[in-house]
């Protein structure tokens, strides 16, 4: 089998895996509402920013992609 079949195989696995486990919490996973996301409200207008969402996504998404790479190097 070759690299990018591997890859995708995988990548198909861990994204079918994160969707069950997302539809079987009922949606009770806390992101963006996690301590340290940016929340300002005010009588008329809302801002919010996902800043510690936004770096655990990273962190999760970047050992992902080293992972496949590592994988697909064996």
């Amino acid at each position: 089998m070759d690299n990018i079949s591997k890859s995708l195989l995988i990548s198909g696995a861990v994204l079918i895996i994160a969707g069950l486990v997302w539809h079987f919490s009922g949606g009770k996973i806390p992101l963006g509402r996690l301590p340290g996301d940016i929340r300002i409200e005010s009588e008329n207008s809302r801002f919010y920013f996902p800043l510690t969402t936004c770096l655990l996504l990273s962190a999760v998404l970047s050992f992902a992609g080293w992972l496949f790479g590592w994988i697909s190097r064996k």
